[in-house]
């Protein structure tokens, strides 16, 4: 429906809403609350403690200005509350010193910081209290431009949401079995709730409505059809059982062995095996691929592991050598002669190699297979689908197994597209020690490199990883060749390294090599070093202006050690002021489950370009600031799976995935 049919939304407003891309009522429904006011406790702030969230009053006293910086604004104001005096500041924000006048009075909602006696809010949302007070209970908060304001905004969706009267496309079987709640009211509790639990309930049958609509519309375009399988495998489970208890000195996991029956079981299928095999860092998800390679290898055929960087590749190369001490193994990356690349690619051609291990080289349009069943891609989401693909056409409907340390964005929208099943090490092995995270303020620093020299003289090893190569003009930013000088000089005379991405692939092989045989005990290095490297006596990782990294990446970076029974520490150092990413740093220090982090770092940048290389971004379906769990995501899943297993595919799912999604026709799918 038209928004202007709507009571209040003129051709002004109207225009507004088409600026936030929302052109009729469907999409109206979707503009979910970026924020709520609960109107049921406003808290006197000189009670409250830091890092509180509170809804509070307060009259402004100052005029509001907004400051411009070269990394961004700030506004800041001072506001009274019955006779206690307190500021306000917005980092980023130079609008809302438009918004505010002096001497009125406002509803703040946000957090609280206190230093001695003085009290700040940071970022609040707000509300004029002569207006706010009318309003009761939780109340929901939206993103506006232009002429729209929040009390426009409540009353348009509150009353979109009861002309559209949304209604679900997933089967009512379905619908009855999982215990799914309806959609209507769901979408009425996210825009009015009734209490936050509710609220929170509510967005996640919203998110499973909306991915299972997702799902289906890619199915529905893809012809609902799986390839079947060419490649047959004669290995049967007991050898599988003997490969590995043979060839791993430690037991495997229950999620390891979980994932192996689920891969054994698609490469005995009828169907071609499409699976993602994901795990925290240091869950033992190499030597489940190593399974999949010997049912490939043991019936004949070959197999590809693929990997991002040369040094991951080594190690996968020597892991695959140790695990297939019977078989062919190779290595192609970068560093080739043009003589041993040409050698290599003979012998792949002529089926003399069984395992291949390479990095973008495997890649190449004149390397060719006898006989590829099997493709591993490490560390999947540094390939985009193109590149993936020029792989698997190198043999005739291979076998794909994809492996991620955390599901980032872009490997959950792969998920979200039907495109591979999921297996899950949830895990770890149980000699593991968690490792110690802390954030360091600066007036710790030189604590910290104490300590950190203490445990290299105790023969253990660490990571200093910076951001950059090279240094700024105005240093602000740490560089791996600035801090490489003076480590050397404070930690003296304790031997130190440096590595980072202008050394050639040899050069680099070379630092990682002396590393593990402890030529040097501290090694600083830029994120080169972020996936696949174990070195076992590592203990120690050092994160430089953690603040500018993605969420997933530190902890990417923490797995670096840890990877023992040795205890082990993570330092993040930042002097970003921004409370925000104060709070992003703390949610890494106290999570070590690298699902929960990619979680919060979903929600934070977006699902990320299917079809590109951007990690972050919007693609197609964007739920805004719903606040969904990512579990919704998989139940989605679940359920489109089973509608098309069932043939449950109705006229309605149709219509709803197509009309929705109608873009995805014009991707081609690989």
């Amino acid at each position: 429906m038209e928004l202007t049919k709507i009571r209040g939304i003129s051709e002004k407003r109207a225009e507004d809403l088409n600026k936030m891309q929302v052109y009729d009522t469907a999409d109206l429904i979707r503009c979910f609350p970026r924020a709520y006011l609960d109107m049921r406790s406003v808290s006197p702030l000189k009670y409250a403690y830091d890092n509180d969230v509170v809804l509070t009053a307060g009259r402004v006293l100052t005029v509001p200005v907004a400051r411009y910086f070269r990394r961004g604004g700030m506004v800041r104001i001072s506001c009274e509350q019955e006779g206690f005096v307190f500021s306000v500041v917005w980092f980023n924000q130079p609008y809302v010193a438009s918004k505010l006048k002096v001497g009125e009075e406002y509803l703040f909602y946000g957090r609280v910081k206190t230093d001695g006696l003085a009290v700040s809010l940071t970022n609040p949302s707000f509300e004029l209290c002569e207006k706010a007070y009318r309003l009761k209970g939780i109340v929901p908060q939206y993103r506006l431009k232009g002429s729209l304001t929040q009390k426009t905004m409540r009353d348009a969706v509150r009353l979109a949401v009861d002309l559209e009267k949304p209604k679900s496309a997933i089967p009512l079987r379905l619908v009855k079995k999982y215990g799914l709640s309806d959609l209507y009211s769901a979408y009425r509790e996210v825009h009015n709730p009734q209490g936050f639990d509710s609220e929170k309930k509510a967005a996640d049958r919203i998110a499973v409505e909306e991915y299972f609509a997702l799902i289906s519309a890619f199915k529905i375009i893809k012809g609902g059809r799986e390839q079947v399988r060419l490649n047959r495998y004669d290995c049967g489970e007991r050898e599988l059982l003997s490969f590995v208890s043979e060839r791993f000195p430690f037991e495997f996991t229950d999620g390891q062995k979980k994932a192996v029956n689920e891969i054994y079981a698609d490469m005995t299928g009828s169907s071609v095996m499409n699976r993602l095999l994901q795990g925290d860092v240091g869950s033992g998800k190499t030597a489940v691929s190593m399974c999949a390679v010997f049912v490939a290898v043991k019936s004949g055929y070959q197999a590809a592991f693929l990997a991002p960087t040369e040094v991951l590749a080594r190690q996968n190369y020597e892991a695959a050598k140790r695990a297939f001490p019977d078989y062919n193994v190779e290595l192609i990356t970068g560093s080739n002669t043009a003589k041993e690349k040409g050698d290599i690619k003979a012998a792949l051609k002529d089926g003399f190699i069984n395992i291949i291990v390479g990095t973008h080289a495997l890649l190449t349009d004149d390397v060719e297979f006898k006989r590829l069943s099997l493709c591993v891609c490490d560390e999947q989401q540094r390939f985009g689908v193109a590149q993936r693909s020029s792989l698997l056409n190198k043999g005739v409907t291979p076998d794909v197994l994809v492996m991620s340390a955390t599901p980032i964005p872009r490997t959950l929208s792969l998920i979200f597209y039907g495109d591979l099943d999921v297996s899950t090490i949830s895990d770890k092995p149980k000699t593991r020690v968690p490792v110690q995270t802390n954030i360091v303020p600066s007036e710790k620093y030189v604590d910290m490199l104490k300590f950190i020299k203490k445990e290299a003289e105790a023969g253990k090893q660490a990571y200093f990883v910076c951001p950059k190569i090279d240094g700024d003009e105005e240093g602000e930013v740490m560089s791996a060749t600035g801090l490489y000088q003076e480590i050397k000089e404070k930690l003296a005379p304790v031997p130190v390294g440096l590595m980072h991405g202008k050394l050639k692939d040899k050069e680099k092989n070379a630092v990682m090599q002396d590393f593990k045989d402890k030529k040097f005990s501290v090694l600083v290095s830029t994120t080169v070093i972020e996936v696949g490297v174990d070195v076992p006596a590592a203990s120690v990782m050092v994160i430089y202006n953690a603040e500018r990294f993605g969420l997933s990446q530190i902890h990417q970076l923490r797995g670096r050690v840890g990877r023992s029974d040795i205890k082990s520490y993570c330092f993040l150092l930042s002097s970003a002021k921004n409370p925000e990413a104060a709070e992003r740093l703390k949610i890494v220090k106290d999570n070590s489950d690298g699902f929960k982090i990619s979680e919060y770092d979903y929600k934070l940048r977006g699902s990320g370009d299917f079809m590109g290389d951007r990690q972050s971004g919007k693609f197609m379906n964007d739920l805004g600031s719903l606040n969904y769990d990512a579990s919704a995501i998989f139940l989605a899943k679940k359920i489109s799976d089973e509608t098309f297993e069932s043939g449950e595919i109705t006229d309605s799912i149709r219509e709803v995935a197509i009309r929705k999604y109608a873009k995805l026709k014009d991707i081609s799918m690989n």
